[in-house]
């Protein structure tokens, strides 16, 4: 987490990026200037979630990207089996890579990265995490809130409700401590829910009365249009519309285990690559990805607007209860609320995921995010790569948009 009020962190990255301009020139340009064409809100609302100014919002932005790009070269080079998650630290700047073997360490460092030689393999861990998936599945995880192999501290991470003692709480942790790898369990006073039926701010409406917020724009290989939202959204295939108007049918729909769906989008609305940003203004996109842990990142809904915080971790697995366990969530510290589910998630100009849920505090007759009530934000979002993926789908980007009005700003306008 970055302090607030300082730009400590940002000034060890400016030397970091130095560094490896040098020894990789341009060879990752192109996937690295997420700060083009950013409008000023974005940085603010960035600025103010990390206590930085607008100019090391830009700049970190743009120094996170290509920090995100060789930490995928890496963990590629290494491999699960040798490779143990990577991030970004606060404190140095630096991209930490952590590895099993001191082989491994020397490739790290020869990169310019750090490295951390740790016990267990990030396929070792995600082998436990996915043992602990299908326990859950079968006997239930009481009121264990998510699991995820934390790259930090190299153990499973299991949350639950502070207090709770029921048969299948203890359970559950019983069987992640017989895993073979070392636990870390943290315990909270929220509890983890999908974002997706309160009302007011910017919405796309379902045929069955709920209300979610519309992800990213695209196209299939065939030249359909599609919306991406959560999965949970378009349970039970729900028509949806905006403003009376129909944008179209659920095409198809993962949930639980993934959380993402795609909606026909008729001819009636123009496809726009952007997010709405809440403040009468627009963020281009212009690639798909998924930043490193420990980089910015800000999300577009409905109920909470445009909010921003840093990425936690990856490929965890979230518990929301009734059975419904969804696995390789990102988890973030962006306020998230109910209604903002299905919401797009981005890094500059870079896509990175569709709001799933969040970890949600009882305030009065709401249900809020952390920082309303002096708690830290836990949301959740789906890696978007994955359900273009699966329908076999290219984002709409900004400079692919075909001409519309765009003044809903949820990635498609209406004609007119």
């Amino acid at each position: 987490m970055f302090d607030r009020g300082t730009t400590r962190a940002l000034r060890p990255l400016l030397a970091v990026l130095a560094g490896l301009v040098l020894m990789f020139g341009t060879a990752t340009a192109a996937t690295a200037q997420p700060d083009k064409g950013i409008p000023d809100s974005q940085l603010e609302a960035l600025a103010r979630a990390l206590g930085l100014s607008t100019d090391d919002a830009e700049n970190l932005l743009s120094l996170q990207a290509r920090l995100s790009v060789l930490a995928v070269d890496l963990e590629a080079k290494l491999g699960p089996d040798v490779s143990a998650g990577s991030w970004i630290d606060a404190g140095s700047g630096k991209l930490v890579v952590a590895v099993t073997s001191s082989e491994a360490a020397a490739v790290v460092r020869a990169s310019g990265a750090e490295a951390r030689q740790v016990k267990h393999s990030l396929s070792e861990l995600a082998e436990q995490r996915k043992a602990l998936d299908e326990f859950a599945r079968s006997a239930g995880a009481g009121d264990v809130q998510s699991w995820r192999a934390d790259v930090r501290s190299n153990s499973l991470l299991v949350r639950t409700v502070e207090g709770a003692e029921d048969k299948a709480t203890e359970a559950f942790l019983a069987k992640a401590r017989k895993l073979g790898v070392d636990v870390t369990v943290e315990q909270v006073e929220g509890a983890v829910r999908p974002t997706a039926d309160l009302y007011g701010g910017q919405q796309i409406e379902m045929s069955n009365g709920y209300v979610c917020s519309a992800g990213f724009n695209a196209k299939t290989t065939s030249g359909e249009a599609i919306l991406l939202t959560a999965g949970h959204c378009g349970d039970g295939e729900p028509t949806f519309s905006k403003d009376g108007v129909e944008i179209g049918a659920t095409r198809s729909f993962s949930f639980p285990e993934n959380d993402y769906a795609a909606v026909d989008v008729s001819s009636a609305w123009t496809q726009q690559g952007a997010v709405d940003t809440y403040d009468g203004s627009y963020q281009e996109v212009t690639e798909a990805g998924l930043g490193a842990v420990g980089s910015a990142v800000c999300k577009s809904g409905r109920t909470t607007d445009w909010t921003c915080g840093e990425i936690e971790s990856h490929d965890e697995t979230v518990n929301y209860g009734n059975g419904d366990i969804v696995s390789g969530m990102t988890q973030h510290t962006a306020c998230v609320e109910q209604g903002d589910s299905g919401g797009a998630n981005v890094s500059g100009t870079v896509a990175q995921g569709l709001t799933s849920g969040g970890m949600l505090y009882q305030q009065g007759q709401d249900l809020v995010c952390g920082e309303k009530v002096g708690q830290p934000n836990v949301g959740y979002f789906q890696p978007v790569e994955e359900a273009l993926a699966a329908y076999d789908a290219e984002l709409v980007t900004g400079s692919s948009s075909s001409s519309g009005n765009g003044n809903n700003g949820n990635g498609w306008g209406r004609d007119r």
